[in-house]
Formats: structure tokens, C-alpha cells, sequence
């Protein structure tokens, strides 16, 4: 099998690792009734985990998993997948795994993603609505104190600001061709201080932290059970705004303004004793919090490992981030853009080609 360290990842630079890798992820496959199986990888994200389709002999398929990070990856999937599917909601089900070694066999939920159903021309509201339904289900019934007994993370006011940290460390260096000072650093710190705290402060629940139509798939089952939920391992305790606002606000795709304000509504419609100035006021914060760290992570993407295609979104995001920055609530913070990022270096900055 190939090497796994202390922290039961592997290593697979070298031409000798991968062909370990390979022969240990051929052997796993053997071991659970999938020896010389038909094999089709699947499209990856920004992660480096990989998945392929996996053909059973007598029909059907299942999907392989192989993460180099088992215990950040492949444990809290499991866990966490185990605690949507006992709250009613469809997670994949792991047929089998070798946690050490980062394998797994999961569920095939198949290929209809919310984002390709939505391409293909289906009703925008009727998925988006499922989607949305899901998160009210979600945060109707999961326990706050769940999330201690697992030992999720916790997505609080100084997670959130140290994350929004990376526009300053990546994307200011990169357009406008210095770091920051130390007083331009505290005054960002400062500032998403000064708006952060407030958007955390109402009602937790599971935050699954990327959702957004490419993670969710429509199942052929009953009421919410439809949507497949997928990419959770990063879930942990946060305010229930986020997830609403990472669906709305989307990086990849437009959506249009009176789709996003019928789905809001129909969130809050569902919690009738919710502050709903609160949660607008929350969901503009934690908009601007992930728009802003998005910007850094597709700039360091395309710097430092090539992946360029992100940058063909970066207009949208500052596109979503302006908007919030345009409101009352994260004015601190709207006044630091405007000193340290000014026209040029924000939605019409190109970024260059790594050395």
C-alpha cells in the first residue's frame, strides 16, 4: 500500500508512490467485490480528492473516493453524512472504507446536480426551492449541541475574520503590486470586527459551508430526501445565514435578483419567530465574508498551482461583493476598500500568469 504518514495522508509525487497508489486502490476495490471493475473518473474540484464511477458486476454503479487528507476529509464526511441521513436529509451512504488509507465507496447519487439540471432548462425556482428547503429542514431539526458531541469546528466571528485575512495576504499584493502595511492590516481586521460579531450572534445550526447547486443533486425521492447533499466534510456549527447566501450568491453562476428574494422569503416564512432584519443584516455580513475570501482562494488558485479557470468568475464576485459592501452594515469596511483597493484593481484586475 502506499506511504501514509502520521496524519494519514500519503504521498504521491514520486512515479514509485503513484503506482503504489494505484495498486492499493486496486487492491481496496478487490477486497469489497470490485476487482477489475469498470472505472470512470469523475470531475474533481478545487480539492485533491479524486472520484471515479465505479461499474458493479451484477448492475448499477457506486462511486470511489480517494483523499490524500483522511482525517480533514474523509472522517467528518462519514460522520457528518451519518447525521444528515438520521435528521431525514440524503446523504450518500459509505458502503465500505479504509479510513488510513484515505478510500472509501460511497453511494452514486448520479449526475443531476442542480447546476446541470438548471442548465439543461428546468424551473429555476422549483430547484432552487428544493435546495432551500432542505436548509430549513436542516436547521429546523439539527441539534445546536450536536455539533460538540462530533467535535465540528465552529464557524464564529474569529474564524470568519481570519479567513477574509487571505484578500490581504494574496489578492492586494497581486493587484496592486505591494503587501499591505502594517496599519492598512489592523484597520482590515478592524473593520470586518466592527460587522462580523453582529452576523454571528442569532440562531446556529449545521453549516454545511459550500452549498451551492453543483453540490446538490435532485434524487428521485420524496419531500426534501430529493436533494442529495454532497462536499459537506467541512461542516461545522455557524450562523444560519451562510449557507443561504453561499446558495443565492453564487461564484459560478448568476441567479437572478427576484429568484434570490423569493428563496429568502421563503426561508424566513418557515421561521416566523426569526428576527428577519437580523437575518438580512446577517446574510449581507456573511455575503461579503465569503465574496471576499473567494476573490483570494481563485487568485492563489491561479497563482500559485495554474488553475486559471476560476479567474473567469471573478468579475461576478466582486460583482456580489460590491453590492453588499453597498449597504449600511458594512460600511467599515466598504471605506477600507476604497482606500486600499481602488478602480483597477478589483473586478477589472487581470491577473497575471505564474512565473
Amino acid at each position: 500500500m502506499s506511504s501514509v504518514d502520521a496524519t494519514g495522508s500519503f504521498d504521491a509525487s514520486s512515479p514509485v508512490d503513484a503506482r503504489k497508489r494505484v495498486d492499493a486502490i486496486a487492491a481496496f476495490l478487490a477486497r469489497n467485490g470490485l476487482g477489475g471493475a469498470r472505472r470512470t473518473p469523475l470531475a474533481g474540484d478545487a480539492s485533491a480528492r479524486r472520484y471515479e464511477r465505479v461499474e458493479k458486476p451484477g448492475g448499477g454503479t457506486v462511486i470511489l473516493v480517494d483523499t490524500p487528507a483522511p482525517a480533514d476529509d474523509l472522517v467528518p464526511f462519514i460522520v457528518i453524512g451519518e447525521t444528515l441521513r438520521r435528521l431525514g436529509l440524503s446523504a450518500p451512504e459509505i458502503l465500505a472504507a479504509e479510513v488510513e488509507a484515505g478510500l472509501a465507496i460511497q453511494e452514486d447519487f448520479g449526475d443531476d446536480t442542480l447546476s446541470r439540471l438548471l442548465g439543461a432548462g428546468e424551473d429555476p425556482h422549483a430547484l432552487y426551492a428544493l435546495a432551500t428547503d432542505a436548509l430549513i429542514a436542516l436547521h429546523r431539526d439539527f441539534p445546536p449541541a450536536e455539533a460538540t458531541r462530533l467535535g465540528l469546528p465552529r464557524y464564529d466571528a474569529p474564524l470568519f475574520t481570519e479567513q477574509v485575512a487571505l484578500l490581504a495576504e494574496v489578492y492586494v499584493p497581486a493587484a496592486t503590486g505591494k503587501s499591505p502595511s502594517d496599519a492598512a492590516l489592523a484597520d482590515f481586521a478592524a473593520a470586518w470586527g466592527r460587522v462580523v460579531p453582529a452576523a454571528c450572534d442569532g440562531p446556529q445550526s449545521l453549516l454545511l459551508r459550500d452549498y451551492h447547486v453543483d453540490n446538490v443533486m435532485r434524487l428521485p425521492r420524496p419531500g426534501v430526501r430529493a436533494a442529495g447533499l454532497i462536499d459537506f466534510q467541512n461542516a461545522g456549527l455557524g450562523p444560519v445565514a451562510y449557507d443561504l447566501v453561499s446558495l443565492l450568491e453564487d461564484a459560478r453562476r448568476d441567479v437572478p435578483a427576484d429568484l434570490a428574494e423569493a428563496m429568502v422569503a421563503r426561508y424566513l416564512a418557515a421561521f416566523p419567530g426569526l428576527d428577519a432584519a437580523a437575518f438580512r443584516r446577517s446574510y449581507a455580513v456573511l455575503g461579503a465574508v465569503r465574496h471576499t475570501r473567494i476573490v483570494a482562494v481563485f487568485v492563489r488558485l491561479a497563482l500559485q498551482q495554474g488553475k486559471r479557470a476560476y479567474l473567469t468568475h471573478l468579475p461576478r464576485v466582486w460583482r456580489l461583493l460590491e453590492a453588499q459592501l453597498a449597504k449600511p452594515e458594512l460600511a467599515p469596511l466598504a471605506e477600507w476598500f476604497a482606500r486600499h483597493l481602488p478602480p483597477g484593481t478589483r473586478a477589472d484586475f487581470v491577473v497575471p500568469e505564474p512565473d
